[in-house]
C-alpha cells in the first residue's frame, strides 16, 4: 500500500499539494512544447484579465482569494517580464490598475487553445471513475467548510474534545 493513501486525512494537504504540483509541472510541459514562455502560475492572473481589463489590482486578488501582497508580487514579475502594465486608477490615485500589454495580449492568443485542450484533458482524466467526476464539487464543499469554520478551529475543537487539558 503506497504511504499517502494509508494516512488517510494527515496528509490530506500534501497530497493535494503534490497533485497540483504535477498538474503544474505538466502543463508548463505543454508550453514549453509548443514553444509558448507562459508559466502555469501565471493562470489566474491572466484568466482575470482575459475576461476584463483594466482591473483593479485589489480586485485581482478579491477574485482569486489571495493576498494583496501575493497579487502585487506576481504583478510585479509579470511587469518585468513586460506582459502586464499598471496605472493609477483614476478615481483613487493609491489603487492601481492593471492590464495586458500587447506582448501580453499575443501570449494571451497563445495559450487560449491549450486552456481549452486542459478543460478537455481532464474531462477526459476524471470521466473514467464516477468519483473522479465529483473532485471539483467535492473541492468546493471542502472549501465552503473552512470558510465557515476554519481548519485551526476545527482541529482545536477536537483536541479539547479527545484531550481535555487537566488541572
Amino acid at each position: 500500500m503506497s504511504f499517502y493513501p494509508a494516512l488517510g486525512f494527515l496528509v490530506f494537504g500534501s497530497r493535494l499539494r503534490r497533485l497540483s504540483e504535477y498538474f503544474l509541472m505538466e502543463v508548463n510541459k505543454v508550453y514549453e512544447q509548443a514553444g509558448i514562455p507562459f508559466d502555469a502560475s501565471w493562470f489566474p492572473v491572466f484568466y482575470v484579465l482575459s475576461k476584463q481589463q483594466p482591473v483593479p489590482l485589489i480586485d485581482i486578488a478579491d477574485t482569486l482569494e489571495i493576498s494583496h501582497s501575493a497579487v502585487s508580487q506576481m504583478i510585479t514579475s509579470l511587469r518585468k517580464k513586460g506582459l502586464v502594465k499598471t496605472a493609477p486608477c483614476p478615481d483613487d490615485g493609491r489603487r492601481q490598475l492593471v492590464m495586458l500589454t500587447k506582448k501580453g495580449e499575443e501570449l494571451l492568443q497563445q495559450v487560449q487553445p491549450i486552456w481549452t485542450a486542459i478543460t478537455g484533458a481532464m474531462t477526459q482524466l476524471t470521466a473514467s471513475h464516477k468519483q473522479s467526476r465529483q473532485i471539483l464539487d467535492a473541492i468546493a464543499q471542502v472549501e465552503q467548510a473552512v470558510q465557515q469554520v476554519p481548519l485551526s478551529a476545527r482541529i482545536t475543537t477536537e483536541l479539547a474534545q479527545t484531550h481535555p487539558i487537566q488541572q
